[in-house]
């Protein structure tokens, strides 16, 4: 098993399998080619004997240097819960230290228990929103009308 960075031509692959990996939800649209064009250095794919188990898109903010990004990350559903996803961010973070980075930054649904204990095991800090549901402080609207996020950072 390796991790090197992500190269546009991971993108059909991925593409064509990452709506099976959420069990048929449309996730392929968070996905544009960009990503694979234009972030190399800061995405990485997980793999093993050229076989695809996870991989993670993330950025350094452009407005705020001292910010970095994930914007998605997928492992194959056969090896969730094996430490890939945390073998992943942990790349990331060393990658976007390299780069000066002080912080990472990133969302998830409210609806979404699973992520938002992975992130707050991970030592993410949920940011506080404008409002609760669940127990959990959310950001009415963040990604447009009725799309609510929670927002997490994580210092490195």
């Amino acid at each position: 098993m390796y991790i090197r960075s992500s190269l546009e031509s991971d993108y059909e692959m991925l593409i064509d399998v990452v709506n099976d990996w959420w069990q048929g939800r449309q996730m392929a649209q968070m996905l544009p080619r960009l990503f694979f064009q234009h972030f190399n250095k800061t995405s990485f794919i997980l793999e093993r004997d050229e076989k695809i188990l996870g991989f993670l898109i993330g950025f350094i903010s452009q407005t705020n240097e001292k910010d970095a990004y994930i914007h998605f990350v997928g492992i194959h559903p056969k090896y969730r819960g094996s430490g890939l996803g945390a073998t992943l961010y942990r790349t990331f973070f060393d990658k976007v230290k390299e780069y000066g980075c002080s912080y990472v930054k990133c969302i998830t649904s409210p609806i979404n228990q699973n992520s938002i204990a992975y992130h707050t095991h991970m030592g993410f800090e949920i940011v506080k929103g404008d409002y609760e549901i669940g127990g959990i402080t959310a950001h009415r609207n963040y990604d447009g009308t009725g799309e609510d996020r929670v927002v997490f950072v994580r210092k490195i």
